[in-house]
């Protein structure tokens, strides 16, 4: 199994990128505007130029090319097709029509490669041929499994002449998985009472200090649905830090991106909850113990943003930083679907205006909603919703009270038949927007009204009273409450509420 770490993603988001429009050529590499330097620095591609004679530049083709021959057939015809590498123009192939497998748009590529499985797996040699994949997954899953894997043997050292067998299939990675988080990763001091204490009135409680933040519990909460997450979030590198990093190891979340600052504490966030699930909280902040400008610069950052299906993103790390990630992926060739979760309140939020556009998903509740609008007194949710659109957001989803309400284009979409057994659950946000991002990675086409019920009962099973982290459910999970309140659904109406 070749290495998964950070240098391999770094390689494999270049080639993500480098893939787009009509694929990679020396051409291409010397003018693009994407930073390819970790490739042609490769120790592979730099032994390859001094012994040819050549540009790096011109080495990196030849060098991809045969070690894309190394991969297994599906995983070869995949990167084979991304980068229009063209294995397969020589020898002539009557049953393969080259002109259109390395077409110069990307997405004809993959139309072509999707519908000419078979007989591209029969060109190869192969007779136990994989199921096609759809272009939905070429593009969400497929891709990205087949650019690590030819990533990963990059990284590894030198281009062999031995290859894997025909017909063997790859399992260095899993697959179906493909979201970024950018929030906090902290610990919650945890303190339970039957009711909130009242002035000068103490009242008994238990105590507890467990791993949390909103980053965190979406990472975690998506991990568990299947998909593929790294967390992009700071810690201090401290007893806390390892803390938090265990816990995403034990949920096979990726701690690449996590910053750990040294000679610092982990941030701390007071949890107060009655028995009802409501909570007050108290967050301990420390500057040093957040992202900065440089570490959104990073190559693997920027990397892991254009790789994903989908970019998750809070408001818990300082509003500069919140910019700086939207007008980056503004800029990418194909973004990444976005959610963003308005939580916690940003003092000032004038300052997003202008990067709303880049919003697909806007979820909070009403209240945190509202909070983007400070200068204005709205009428309602659909009010909030219908300036919040006109700002550029694609879709708001207003969440409350384990029910949610979307505004978008369409008419209205109201899922509000799960009963709910507490007031409040500190996971259900965190559960709604991870199942939204299941639900966009797994849908061939725009959301619908499923798919915003499917989201919102995966916020049920979190009505339990403890560790957040322990209580998100899996897919099956999210299944079973749905088939257990089938005969509801979700309700649409016209509120003439207009695009903005």
């Amino acid at each position: 199994m070749l290495p998964h770490d950070a240098r391999t993603d770094l390689v494999r988001g270049i080639l993500a990128r480098l893939g787009k429009f009509s694929g990679l050529s020396a051409e291409r590499l010397r003018h693009t505007e994407i930073g390819a330097a970790p490739i042609l620095e490769l120790p592979v591609v730099t032994g390859y130029a001094q012994r040819e004679g050549v540009s790096r530049e011109e080495a990196v083709l030849p060098v991809l090319r045969e070690t894309t021959r190394q991969l297994p057939p599906a995983d070869r015809l995949i990167a084979d097709a991304t980068l229009a590498l063209g294995l397969l123009r020589e020898p002539p192939n009557g049953d393969i029509d080259p002109d259109l497998l390395y077409a110069a748009n990307l997405g004809a590529r993959r139309e072509y490669l999707a519908q000419q499985w078979i007989p591209l797996h029969t060109a190869l040699g192969v007779s136990d041929t994989p199921a096609a994949p759809t272009v939905k997954r070429l593009r969400t899953t497929a891709e990205r499994a087949a650019l690590t894997a030819l990533a990963g043997l990059l990284t590894a050292g030198p281009v062999t002449a031995a290859g894997p067998p025909p017909g063997t299939t790859s399992t260095s990675l899993p697959t179906g998985r493909s979201v970024t988080v950018i929030g906090d990763a902290v610990i919650d001091h945890l303190y339970r009472v039957d009711t909130f204490p009242a002035k000068q009135s103490p009242v008994d409680g238990t105590f507890a200090g467990l791993p949390g933040g909103k980053g965190l519990n979406r990472a975690v909460a998506a991990a568990l649905l299947g998909l593929d997450v790294r967390l992009v979030a700071a810690v201090g590198d401290d007893a806390n830090g390892r803390r938090i990093l265990d816990l995403l190891a034990d949920y096979e979340v990726n701690r690449d991106l996590v910053k750990v600052v040294p000679a610092a504490s982990t941030l701390v966030t007071a949890v107060v909850m009655n028995h009802s699930g409501e909570v007050r909280l108290i967050a301990c902040r420390d500057a040093r113990v957040q992202l900065l400008d440089d570490d959104i610069n990073r190559p693997e950052v920027r990397a892991a943003l254009a790789g994903s299906a989908v970019v998750v993103l809070t408001f818990e790390q300082p509003a500069p930083i919140i910019e700086q990630v939207l007008a980056y992926i503004r800029e990418l060739p194909e973004r990444p679907q976005v959610i963003v979760c308005a939580a916690p309140s940003i003092a000032v939020p004038q300052g997003l205006y202008m990067y709303l556009d880049v919003v697909d998903y806007l979820v909070g509740s009403i209240v945190e909603l509202d909070a983007l609008l400070p200068e204005v007194d709205t009428d309602s949710a659909a009010d909030t919703a219908r300036r919040l659109r006109g700002l550029g957001v694609s879709a708001v989803c207003a969440v409350d009270g384990f029910g949610c309400t979307v505004y978008s284009d369409d008419d209205d979409i109201v899922v509000d038949h799960f009963p709910q057994v507490l007031k409040a659950a500190v996971g259900a946000a965190a559960a709604f927007a991870a199942a939204l991002a299941y639900r966009v990675v797994q849908s061939e086409d725009a959301l619908t009204a499923a798919d915003f019920v499917w989201a919102t009962a995966a916020m049920i099973p979190t009505q339990k009273l403890g560790a957040v982290s322990a209580v998100f459910p899996d897919v099956t999970e999210v299944d079973r409450i749905m088939h257990l309140y089938a005969r509801g659904g979700a309700t649409t109406r016209n509120t003439g509420v207009t695009p903005g």
